[in-house]
């Protein structure tokens, strides 16, 4: 089947996780990284060597993906509540079309794409490969599954939503009027503070080309990680009757 099963979604944080782990672990038969093999291939179609500052372009050039991936979730995020992106339950019951959902139905999800992406030149070659596809298959079958809820719960009104706003791909102009709801910003980093310390390793790496450098911030990520989740979960769940629609973590 196409869309995910109850097990995924309940458990997406962690699939994400193995096949971050399952990418990053092909440098066990690949030993090449991704990065490195892009500039080289760039310098051999020139016909010239490459120079250091392109290493460091490169993965600057990643970093500035998973940056921007963690702004749209911190944005899609805000208007969400960090509860409801954290809990294990599907939500149904209220659509909520502002902010980034103006523009794409799951800009959580789309900012899970960018950070594959962006994370993908840390990897070997191979391991990019399935980095940025087990992302993108495994993002669409949980869109998948829960626009086909949120059209059971919702009917009509999110059939209409569906077809004046794009599903991945975001639109350059709004494709909805606002609804007048205010974002959540403090709320936003909350929830996305890992992502914004994951942006933060490869940044680190870009700058310094040390790998011990990249690895202790990102250990330092799902420290972050833990901690939100622990505070977020004690704020309560008294926003988790709002879901925007087609949309998890």
């Amino acid at each position: 089947m196409l869309t995910a099963s109850n097990f995924e979604f309940k458990y997406r944080f962690w699939i994400f996780g193995a096949i971050f782990w399952i990418a990053f672990a092909s440098y066990s038969f690949d030993h090449v990284n991704a990065g490195q093999a892009i500039v080289d291939w760039i310098a051999h179609l020139r016909g010239v060597s490459p120079a250091d500052w392109q290493y460091h372009a490169i993965f600057a050039v990643g970093a500035a993906s998973c940056i921007a991936a963690a702004a749209v979730r911190t944005w899609g995020t805000a208007y969400l509540n960090p509860e409801v992106m954290v809990d294990m339950r599907l939500h149904t019951s209220r659509l909520v079309a502002d902010g980034p959902y103006r523009y794409l139905r799951n800009p959580l999800y789309f900012g899970n794409i960018g950070l594959a992406i962006g994370f993908a030149v840390m990897a070997s070659r191979i391991g990019m490969a399935i980095l940025i596809l087990g992302v993108f298959i495994f993002d669409y079958r949980l869109i998948l599954r829960e626009e086909r809820e949120i059209l059971g719960s919702q009917g009509e009104s999110y059939r209409a939503y569906c077809n004046a706003v794009p599903r991945l791909l975001p639109a350059l102009r709004p494709k909805l009027p606002s609804g007048g709801a205010k974002p959540n910003w403090a709320g936003g980093f909350l929830g996305e503070a890992f992502m914004w310390v994951m942006a933060a390793a490869v940044l680190a790496f870009a700058i310094s080309m040390q790998q011990s450098i990249f690895f202790a911030v990102l250990i330092t990520a799902f420290l972050v990680y833990g901690i939100c989740y622990v505070v977020i979960r004690k704020r309560g769940s008294s926003t988790a009757g709002a879901f925007p629609p087609g949309e998890g973590n």
